[in-house]
């Protein structure tokens, strides 16, 4: 049996004005995943509980079978695993994205998407100036970066009560209450305020002003913690898995669960990614007899509705259903048993363009999996369906036909 997931990342979204009142799922010309809702089941699953935030690492730490109320950490401690970056008990990792902010407005949470390159020389820069043996601060891919805390003779003054504001949450709004606050909340802002004369006259800002782009003007810090501790996956469901994705947040769960990574050419992990590059990467994971399951995420969903831009979340999802869900149910189809769940991680309206809780519609079908009366993969359909997961991390259990629901 073979198993893929498909994951396009806050996908799942409200009716639109502009739509006659439809989703951008609903809107979006998707046959490969009506097929599957077709042909199989259709669901609904809650992956962030209520009184945790509703973000991609709570959201996918479910979706891929784990309890948050067990498991959850943290973000940046996935993402520091993702750079096989070891963390001691009591060290903390902390995300540390290069943003855009004037007038006390987030502009950007991106930095206007700024290269890795560019991140990477300003990354040094800062390190030179705050950097010490407490602080280390390591850069990621484009503004996705990392500052590590390591404890040694100065205990972190960090606690689960520190609380800080993930910047895709605060675009084009107003920063000034949302800066870190509680248990050593002192430090951070301490360091995001340093960094803005860090950074005024970078050569790489200097040359983004001139060419128009928006300037990295300081860090954010947000999304602290603790390393988990995770049952690999296979210890959990005796299966192997490989991840296919451009973020490290993904790359660092697929470390965690003991999945194999594979690194896709092409992919970005925005809206610029190479779809058609991933559907082939993940056909001939399938191949490997040594891999049971390979999940593909595609982060191209998610940065549309944060951009609050419609057009592009549906043109997303179209290339997504052609270039990666239609390759790879082709593949499953041809080599025997198979199963294939196709099922975004959390909400992200275009309206609020910041991740939700609530429901996510998930379609899946295969071998053993009877078809109920769905016609199509949507918001619509899941909500008409009397196959819910109040507790999204059992949708894996039930995916791989370990229990009935």
């Amino acid at each position: 049996m073979k198993y893929a997931i498909i994951i396009p990342d806050g996908c799942a979204d409200e009716p639109q004005e502009k739509l006659a009142g439809r989703t951008p799922l609903e809107a979006a010309h998707t046959p490969e995943m009506d097929a599957i809702a077709a042909s199989g089941r259709v669901a609904r699953a809650s992956h962030v509980p209520a009184d945790l935030p509703p973000g991609s690492d709570t959201a996918n730490l479910s979706l891929l079978g784990y309890d948050p109320h067990r498991y959850y950490t943290g973000r940046a401690p996935l993402e520091a695993a993702a750079q096989n970056i070891e963390l001691a008990a009591d060290d903390w990792a902390i995300r540390c994205n290069l943003v855009t902010i004037e007038d006390q407005t987030m502009r950007s949470f991106t930095a206007g998407q700024i290269s890795t390159e560019e991140a990477k020389e300003l990354l040094a820069f800062i390190s030179q100036h705050l950097a010490d043996e407490r602080l280390e601060f390591r850069p990621g891919v484009s503004y996705r970066n990392l500052l590590i805390y390591r404890s040694g003779q100065h205990p972190a003054p960090f606690s689960r009560d520190t609380c800080t504001t993930p910047p895709h949450d605060l675009t084009d709004k107003s920063v000034i209450d949302d800066y870190p606050r509680g248990p050593g909340s002192d430090l951070l802002n301490e360091i995001m305020s340093r960094s803005v004369e860090v950074f005024a006259d970078h050569p790489v800002n200097v040359r983004r002003r001139r060419e128009g782009k928006p300037p990295a003007t300081n860090v954010w810090l947000w999304g602290l913690g603790r390393a988990p501790t995770l049952p690999s996956f296979a210890e959990l469901h005796g299966k192997q898995g490989a991840m296919i994705t451009a973020v490290d947040l993904l790359r660092g769960l697929a470390t965690l669960l003991g999945w194999r990574r594979i690194e896709v050419p092409g992919a970005t992990g925005y809206l610029d990614t190479d779809y058609a590059a991933k559907g082939r990467y993940a056909v001939n994971a399938l191949r490997d007899a040594q891999t049971d399951l390979v999940c593909v995420h595609i982060e191209a969903t998610d940065e549309a509705s944060h951009e609050g831009d419609l057009d592009a979340k549906i043109a997303a999802l179209e290339a997504i259903d052609r270039e990666i869900v239609g390759p790879v149910h082709a593949a499953l189809r041809e080599q025997g048993d198979y199963r294939i769940l196709v099922s975004p991680d959390h909400p992200t309206p275009l309206r609020t363009k910041t991740h939700s809780h609530g429901w996510v519609p998930a379609a899946m079908c295969g071998t053993g999996i009877a078809a109920d009366k769905s016609a199509a993969y949507h918001e619509t359909a899941a909500d008409a369906s009397d196959l819910a997961f109040d507790e999204g991390w059992r949708l894996m259990s039930f995916f791989l036909g370990e229990t009935d629901g």
